[in-house]
């Protein structure tokens, strides 16, 4: 391994985004967080799982990213609670970044983290057809019913990234180091492809 890095990874809903990280952080043999990060955020804020795991990627409706970055002209107790649970997870996902290197899924981890050195964004995206098929045979739904949560979940996931990092957009190619379809490459040859990428931008040997 060579030097410390971080691979943040955003994706459509269907995409594989997921499978596509955790395949990637097994291939790299670093840590992989998604779901594991509400854990630890809970954890080191000593807010409940639950409480985390509600506001998860939950799009605000109120503040500016910068009230959630330490700039709050009101105190702590006042900023309403999705700041807070906000505010938690960029001190838990700044605390991973600087213990190793990993691959963490969502969570703006690509914005919380853009002046981190060795920070590698990606987006994973596929076509409406594979997303259906991947999310109809995983959580058992109808046609209808998994486009509909494809597209809802997108919404939210979009509306979350861009209200937090301002200054990029989700899925944007200029947002992004990397994007890619994981419907052209499927699964496995979309992790070597990352893996490659990796190497030659230099955090590995």
């Amino acid at each position: 391994m060579g030097k410390k890095f971080v691979v943040a990874v955003s994706r459509q809903y269907g995409s594989g985004g997921h499978e596509i990280g955790r395949k990637l952080a097994k291939k790299l043999g670093v840590k992989f967080y998604d779901k594991e990060l509400l854990s630890k955020i809970a954890q080191d804020s000593g807010m409940s799982k639950n409480l985390i795991e509600y506001y998860d990627e939950m799009p605000s409706k109120s503040l500016l990213f910068s009230l959630a970055m330490d700039a709050y002209p009101m105190s702590f107790t006042e900023v309403p609670i999705n700041q807070k649970v906000f505010q938690a997870q960029v001190e838990t996902i700044k605390k991973i970044a600087d213990e190793g290197p990993c691959v963490i899924i969502g969570r703006c981890a690509d914005s919380i983290l853009s002046d981190t050195p060795n920070m590698i964004s990606v987006f994973i995206h596929a076509d409406m057809e594979a997303k259906i098929l991947r999310v109809k045979e995983r959580d058992g739904l109808s046609e209808d019913k998994a486009r509909d949560r494809i597209i809802k979940t997108d919404k939210k996931r979009a509306s979350f990234y861009n209200f937090y990092s301002l200054e990029k957009r989700w899925g944007d190619v200029a947002s992004h180091d990397l994007t890619l379809n994981s419907s052209r490459l499927g699964i496995d040859k979309s992790v070597d492809m990352l893996y490659e990428y990796i190497r030659l931008r230099g955090p590995i040997d």
